[in-house]
């Protein structure tokens, strides 16, 4: 069975660069707008954990967003998280550490978790018992990733634009490796699936929202906790 997380430092290590151009690029924008919609789905935060925070680009819209919240991001490439302290130095509603969202300890609970592009390559199991150990009664943990379509029309679509994008990886050897493996990646991987079983295991009320053409998903739950 392939180790998903063993992808992320031969996808990661050398790209936070760039990485803010070439994920608007390659989704023609779609990136903005799902993150748009994890962010809709957001009421009323007085804190907000971003798990896998990368370079900065979600947690740094929480903030405009939600500017009276406490914004905490963690990610566990240091080079992602240098560029976000960069980036997001003269936020201070934002704290940023480096950490493994599998397996991580703040001192702090939130009322939402969000994650962007982390469910592919995590263990489910670790991810809900991590949220769970940080998540404020009634909390609510919201995820996204890509995922490969049902048509098969748009999988030729898809498939087509995985090979040009191979191409492109030629002249940006940084992103060689993303562009050669991801689409077997995306699609080996049932997180869809997954998350919802160990949400639903773990008393969390779950809503799965395809987006365009089914090339992506985004999973919102709410958690009822039990009383003591």
């Amino acid at each position: 069975m392939i180790n998903t997380k063993e992808f992320v430092p031969k996808f990661f290590d050398n790209s936070a660069s760039n990485y803010d151009t070439i994920v608007s690029w390659t989704t023609f924008g779609k990136d903005r707008i799902w993150k748009r919609s994890i962010i809709n789905k957001i009421k009323n935060p007085s804190s907000i954990l971003d798990l896998a925070c990368g370079t900065g680009i979600l947690t740094k819209t929480l903030s405009e967003t939600f500017p009276q919240s406490k914004i905490v991001g963690i990610d566990i490439t240091k080079s992602y998280l240098d560029m976000a302290k960069v980036k997001l130095k003269s936020w201070e509603n934002i704290s940023l550490f480096l950490r493994d969202a599998e397996n991580f300890h703040l001192d702090q609970k939130f009322d939402y978790i969000v994650s962007s592009y982390i469910p592919k390559y995590c263990s489910p199991k670790l991810i809900i018992k991590s949220c769970l150990e940080h998540l404020n009664p009634g909390g609510t943990v919201i995820l996204h990733d890509f995922t490969y379509p049902k048509n098969p029309a748009i999988q030729q679509i898809w498939n087509f634009y995985f090979k040009l994008l191979r191409i492109v990886g030629i002249f940006l050897p940084e992103w060689r490796n993303v562009f050669l493996d991801l689409p077997s990646l995306i699609k080996s991987t049932t997180w869809v699936d997954e998350y919802i079983i160990e949400m639903s295991k773990n008393a969390f009320d779950t809503l799965i929202e395809y987006q365009r053409w089914k090339t992506a998903c985004i999973i919102s739950g709410r958690h009822h906790f039990s009383p003591e």
